[in-house]
């Protein structure tokens, strides 16, 4: 914010050059809602140096402060320079970096006398210490100005936390080098500065002032002017001051307001009757600047030292926003004069008298503004501006106080009509970088939450369904989950649609709402109501309602598979095929073991336990969620070698490599044997080596392979032919050994099949 609309008020000086701005003390009752159970105090310390290009202040012990800033004297003089301060931090003991203090205010219409130019405050937190320079722009050919003094204002306590904390009352602050500063104990009367000398400022209110100390008068026409009430409601009325106007209702809801009592607000240092807009053409947005780590529980204290800052150090006659804000999104009440009516604040130069300002806590200019403070900022200005059935996204037409140039160089004249935005910044109205290089570029999204629609709205997720493709599935209960770049304080409502029908309704502030579909196709959709009326809905889904079950066309069932063979587990495939009327999700093993697959998965390798049944249970999934389960049991068994019925010449070979520890061999064509079985899959067993020959299988006497038992490697418990059928049935396999010339050795050990 820049300066605009001043009323003077009187300073003690004091012996040595520190100065001391006397404070109304709150009511003795230290427990009346909002008052301070310490006082907001304001000091002054000198600066020294050479007038015409640097004035300084050493490390300086002080105690408490919070928020700090330059001041001289002449509020219509310029400080052609650069001012920046140091602090020492309470709760560290470390001192800061150089900070830059903003210089560039807007001019003043017809300040008092003994109105004061100044700096920006800056917030620095608690502190006890400080150290000031003050610089002359290089190749300036204008003096610093008289009268510099840097100053501290300790925002006292309200809480009972604070209150009762350690070091609660504070001391005089002492410079260095000079006599002790004391606080005057007698508080001061702002309208009774001392000499009688009348003055009326801009806004029509009459005021005293000492004679005039290096200032000069602003000769633009009175355009801005200041307001306050005695009091203010955080709750609407339609109740205005005897003079003032009714409140208007709005369209928009109003948002929570702390007011003043609620940051602590000393009304006796302020007591001038507020004055009133006639309406609210526009909003324009601030930063206070000063630093962003300050924690939202010190934000009454920091509203209170602007408002100490504004009214006891610059002279002005109450806080210059008519709200603000802070990172969590907390509104406070600026202007005293009701939050309800129109009234007149000193925020933009120019441009006040059709207008509010809006102040964010914290500087913008390299850091973008949180979502919360974008958010109340949002529904501060549609409540404000729906008042007078203004649309936060359009334009309007101010006319102009004063002759200048805005930030962008466009050119104002004095009594001419300009198009704004409803919701504009400070620099749209005048030359300076507020509210931020990082804020101002947040307007758009400010603008747009405030007039509707909302933003952003997608459906995320449909909970008790699932997509295949573009398609969800469900059984019938469904939860919508979406999401909006709008923020639900700013949203009346969401609504499920259902084939373009409401179903169910939640709150603004909600993320999802459950339904029940009956079974069909349908479409899906959420539908946002903004607190404006408008809407806004989300790309349709279509959801398919639906409870019949998968079926296994094939049942699950083993087959043996080659592969090594052990008397505990035996190599087999284990085969199905599940299908679905709408949209097959995935088949899962149960037991013995588990397992996922694919829809289109149909077999998967496997170990099975030999000689004991085992159940392999399965279970088909579709997208709705309906499945089916199958769960037949199966047993492997061998055969060993030693149960056929021989022909021909065999030898018994023993080994651990065997199974059973035994196996037969035979190298005489022709020489045969023979198992019979019941069961729905066999496999012969044997051993392989690079002599190994060649063998005749026969299935039920049909011939049905020649298999070779050759390998590089010496392979035992080989199960090296397969077959399997539909069913369990009895079968025989017989084996005949070829009698290959240079390798006719055939060594079998045994038969697998399972039944």
């Amino acid at each position: 914010m820049k300066r605009r609309v001043w009323l003077t008020l009187g300073a003690v000086v004091l012996g040595g050059g520190g100065v001391t701005y006397a404070v109304a003390s709150p009511s003795s009752d230290s427990g009346a809602t909002g008052r301070a159970k310490r006082p907001v105090k304001v000091y002054a310390l000198a600066l020294k140096g050479t007038a015409a290009d640097r004035q300084d202040l050493a490390r300086t012990d002080t105690s408490q402060f919070s928020m700090l800033g330059v001041s001289w004297t002449g509020a219509t003089t310029r400080l052609h320079g650069t001012a920046q301060v140091r602090t020492r931090s309470t709760a560290t003991g470390e001192w800061s970096a150089w900070r830059d203090l903003e210089l560039n205010v807007d001019p003043l219409e017809k300040p008092g006398r003994r109105v004061r130019g100044a700096s920006e405050p800056l917030w620095v937190g608690s502190s006890d210490g400080v150290q000031v320079q003050v610089v002359r722009k290089n190749g300036s050919t204008t003096a610093l100005p008289k009268g510099l003094e840097v100053n501290l204002v300790d925002p006292g306590v309200v809480t009972d936390a604070e209150a009762e904390a350690p070091g609660s009352e504070p001391a005089a602050f002492v410079a260095e080098g000079s006599p002790d500063a004391t606080s005057s104990s007698t508080p001061a009367d702002p309208a009774s500065p001392g000499d009688g000398t009348a003055v009326t400022p801009t806004d029509g209110q009459t005021a005293t002032s000492p004679a005039p100390t290096d200032t000069t008068t602003s000769t633009a026409a009175p355009t801005d002017s200041s307001s306050a009430s005695a009091s203010a409601s955080a709750s609407p009325s339609a109740s205005a001051s005897p003079t003032g106007p009714t409140a208007p209702p709005s369209t928009r809801p109003q948002p929570p307001i702390v007011d003043r009592a609620g940051w602590g607000a000393d009304e006796s240092i302020s007591p001038q009757a507020p004055e009133y807009n006639a309406d609210v053409k526009a909003v324009f947005v601030h930063h206070t600047d000063g630093a962003n780590d300050y924690s939202c529980t010190d934000s009454p204290s920091i509203v209170r030292s602007i408002y100490a800052y504004h009214v006891q150090v610059e002279g002005w006659k109450d806080i210059g926003y008519n709200f603000l804000v802070d990172k969590c999104g907390t509104i406070f009440e600026g202007r005293k004069g009701g939050v309800d009516l129109p009234v007149l604040g000193a925020h933009t130069y120019g441009w006040n008298r059709e207008s509010a300002g809006i102040a964010v806590l914290g500087d913008y200019t390299t850091t973008s503004a949180s979502n919360a403070a974008l958010a109340s900022i949002a529904r501060l200005a549609a409540w404000k501006l729906g008042q007078y059935g203004a649309d936060p996204a359009g334009t309007t037409q101010l006319t102009a106080g004063a002759t200048q140039k805005n930030y962008f160089s466009t050119g104002f004249t004095a009594g001419s009509a300009y198009t704004f935005q409803r919701i504009s910044g400070h620099r749209d109205g005048y030359n300076t970088q507020c509210p931020g290089n990082t804020l101002y570029p947040q307007l758009p999204t400010i603008r747009a939450w405030a007039a509707g629609p909302v933003q952003g709205l997608k459906i995320t997720s449909l909970g008790g369904a699932t997509a295949s493709g573009s398609t969800y599935y469900t059984k019938g209960a469904i939860t919508a989950h979406w999401t909006a770049t709008t923020p639900g304080s700013l949203i009346k409502s969401f609504q499920l649609l259902v084939d373009g029908k409401t179903v169910a309704t939640a709150s603004g502030t909600a993320t999802s709402v459950g339904a029940t579909l009956p079974l069909g196709s349908h479409t899906i959709a959420v539908r946002a109501v903004h607190q404006s009326g408008k809407t806004a809905t989300s790309s349709a889904l279509t959801v398919v309602a639906e409870t019949t079950a998968p079926t296994f066309t094939t049942t699950p069932r083993l087959s043996l598979r080659s592969g090594t063979v052990n008397t505990s587990a035996v190599p087999v495939t284990l085969g199905w095929k599940a299908t679905d009327d709408k949209a097959l999700q995935s088949v899962k093993l149960l037991s013995p073991t588990t397992a996922t697959f694919s829809p289109t998965t149909t077999s998967s390798s496997r170990t099975a336990t030999s000689g004991t049944a085992t159940t392999w249970s399965m279970r088909a999934y579709d997208y709705a969620g309906n499945y089916r389960t199958s769960s037949p049991a199966y047993t492997p068994a061998i055969l060993q070698e030693s149960s056929a019925t021989k022909t021909g010449s065999w030898t018994t070979r023993s080994s651990t490599s065997y199974l059973g520890g035994k196996s037969y061999s035979s190298g005489s064509k022709g020489a045969g044997l023979t198992w019979t079985f019941t069961g729905r899959s066999a496999a012969w067993v044997v051993s392989r080596a690079s002599t190994s020959g060649q063998a005749y299988v026969y299935v039920d006497g049909t011939k049905a392979a020649t298999v070779d038992l050759k390998s590089a490697t010496t392979l035992y418990r080989q199960a090296i032919w397969t077959k399997s059928w539909s069913s369990s049935a009895k079968h025989t396999i017989k084996v005949v050994v070829v009698g290959t010339s240079g390798r006719p050795t055939v060594t079998t050990d045994g038969l697998v099949y399972i039944k």
